[in-house]
């Protein structure tokens, strides 16, 4: 019997699963812990953030009922109107996992302002990972963490991405989109 051995954790592959689905529907990017995670930081996670472009109900019925489909299934219900109209038009997030699984999830939510449709617009695949999903750029990434969310977990996040990434960031490119956060978000 030969066996097949492979450098991806389950994480990994979840999410290039669940990506793979996603994608044929909409734009979409991975963010938050799992980039750093994706480039090697050790720590715990059991889910993956994924903001995805606003769609219309009727789009976000045939993205749902293709990951039902392909084996996933909504944590908080069946019923991609429910889903649509209680949670994601509410720019609230809804927990998608492998059916019959309770970890890991992909947690997704709908772009929420210019900020979120930038890095839509301006989503990377990143070779260091290899993996076959999209993220923001490596910038935008560390200066979310550093200028939105700032928990002692994102500031670690961005010094990890800042060591794998010493002398190839942009910190001009950083600056500016720190500003953009502070003028939007904040």
């Amino acid at each position: 019997m030969k066996r097949e051995v492979s450098d991806k954790t389950i994480l990994d592959k979840f999410a290039e699963d669940f990506c793979k689905v996603v994608n044929s529907h909409c734009k979409y990017i991975i963010c938050s812990g799992f980039v750093a995670i994706s480039h090697g930081r050790s720590r715990g996670t059991e889910d993956i953030d994924m903001i995805i472009e606003k769609l219309s109900l009727d789009k976000f019925e045939k993205l749902h009922n293709d990951l039902i489909k392909h084996n996933f299934e909504c944590m908080q219900s069946d019923d991609p109107k429910i889903i649509y109209w209680d949670y994601l038009f509410k720019k609230d997030s809804v927990r998608y996992v492998r059916k019959n699984q309770f970890l890991p999830e992909m947690e997704i939510k709908f772009a929420k302002d210019e900020i979120d449709n930038y890095q839509l617009n301006s989503r990377i695949k990143i070779p260091f990972t290899r993996l076959d999903v999209y993220f923001p750029k490596i910038e935008e990434a560390i200066a979310f963490k550093e200028e939105y969310l700032k928990s002692e977990k994102d500031l670690e996040d961005a010094r990890h991405l800042r060591i794998i990434y010493e002398g190839k960031i942009d910190e001009d490119y950083i600056k500016q989109f720190k500003k953009r956060i502070k003028k939007i978000k904040l």
